[in-house]
C-alpha cells in the first residue's frame, strides 16, 4: 500500500474488453486493501469462466463481487445489478475497504453511479387507454399532450417515439407527477461518495490483435470443453449473449468449421469493444489513460494513483 486511500471514495476502472482492466484493478486493490466489484454483464454467470473471461485463480485471491453469482438459466438485468452492486459497495466501505468497480458494461456503470428511475408500476388499463387514444388521434397529438403536462420530457422525447411518449403519459396519469421530475429524484453512488472513473484505452488495431490472441487462448484453455458442458443447459435470454457460446455451439453441432467459429467470435468481440468505446467516450466524468504509454501494469496503477493525489491536492 502506498498511502491511505481517501475515505468514502469509489474507484472505477473501465474500458473495452481485452484492454487490461482486470490486471490494473487487481494491482490497485493490492495496494489499497481494495475489493473488486465486477461491472460485467456476463461474468455474473456460473459455469462460463472461459467464455466470459473471468479473473484467474490468482486474481481472485483479491475479494471479488458480482462474479459467479447466478445460474445460466436465470435472467439478469441492469436493475438487479444496480441493487446488488450498491450493496457490495456499501458493505466494502463499511468494513473500511476500497470498492474498485472494474468492467466494460457501460449501462451497468451508469446505473450504479446515477441510479435507475423505476417509475410507477405499469398499469395495463391506463396503458391500453393511452394506446387506443394514440391509435385514434395519432402520435403527434399524444406528444402535444405530453408537452402540456411535462414539457421537459416532451423536449427530450422525439415526437415519433410513441413508446416513450406513452410511458411518460402513463407515469403522469398514475402518479400525478411529471416523469422528468421523478427522474431528477433518482440518485446513485455519485450523489453519495467521491468517485474517480478511469478509462483504459489503446490503439484500435493493437486492441483488436489482443482480442484475436485472447480468443485463440480461450480455445486452447478449454473453451470447447466448457461449451460441451453447456450443451443441454436451457440458457436464459441474457446468458445467450455471452460471446463464444453461440459461435462454438455452431461448431460443435457441425454447422461450421472451427476456424470459422473462432473468426465469428473474434469479430463479435471486436464489435463489442467498439460499442464499449463509443459508450465510455460519451461519459464526460471519465479520465482516459493510454495503457500503451506505460511499460507495466504497475506503471498504469502508479499513474492512476498520481492523478487521484493531484485531484485531492486541488480539492484541498
Amino acid at each position: 500500500m502506498t498511502h491511505p486511500f481517501p475515505k468514502q471514495t469509489v474507484l472505477c476502472i473501465v474500458g473495452p474488453t481485452a484492454v487490461g482492466k482486470t490486471a490494473v484493478g487487481v494491482e490497485l486493490a493490492r495496494r489499497y486493501r481494495g475489493e473488486i466489484v465486477s461491472c460485467d454483464s456476463m461474468q455474473v454467470y456460473q459455469g462460463s469462466a472461459i467464455a466470459s473471461n473471468k479473473p484467474s485463480a490468482e486474481e481472485l485471491r483479491i475479494p471479488h463481487h458480482l462474479i459467479d453469482c447466478i445460474s445460466l438459466t436465470e435472467e439478469f438485468d441492469v436493475a438487479q445489478y444496480q441493487k446488488q452492486a450498491c450493496l457490495a459497495v456499501e458493505d466494502i466501505l463499511a468494513r473500511g475497504g476500497v470498492p474498485i468497480i472494474v468492467g466494460g458494461t457501460g449501462m451497468y456503470l451508469k446505473a450504479l453511479l446515477d441510479g435507475i428511475f423505476e417509475g410507477a408500476e405499469t398499469n395495463e388499463n391506463v396503458r391500453r387507454g393511452l394506446l387506443k387514444e394514440a391509435e385514434d388521434l395519432g402520435t403527434a397529438a399524444m406528444h402535444a399532450r405530453l408537452k402540456t403536462v411535462d414539457p421537459v420530457a416532451a423536449e427530450r422525447i422525439h415526437p415519433n417515439d410513441l413508446r416513450r411518449i406513452i410511458r411518460a403519459l402513463e407515469v403522469h396519469q398514475i402518479t400525478g407527477e411529471p416523469i422528468s421530475q421523478l427522474q431528477k429524484n433518482t440518485s446513485g453512488l455519485w450523489a453519495r461518495y467521491k468517485i474517480f472513473i478511469f478509462g483504459l484505452t489503446m490503439d484500435r488495431e493493437r486492441l483488436y490483435r489482443r482480442i484475436d490472441e485472447r480468443v485463440e487462448q480461450m480455445v486452447e484453455s478449454g473453451l470447447l470443453d466448457e461449451m460441451h458442458g453447456l450443451a443441454d443447459v436451457p440458457l436464459s435470454r441474457t446468458a445467450q449473449a455471452i460471446i463464444g457460446i453461440q459461435e462454438m455451439m455452431s461448431y460443435l453441432k457441425g454447422d461450421c468449421p472451427l476456424e470459422e467459429a473462432k473468426g465469428a467470435m473474434k469479430q463479435n468481440t471486436r464489435r463489442l469493444a467498439k460499442r464499449q468505446l463509443t459508450w465510455f467516450r460519451a461519459e464526460k466524468r471519465l479520465q482516459w489513460i493510454d495503457v500503451e504509454k506505460h511499460a507495466t501494469i504497475q506503471s498504469v496503477a502508479e499513474h492512476i494513483i498520481q492523478r487521484i493525489d493531484e485531484s485531492r491536492a486541488y480539492d484541498s
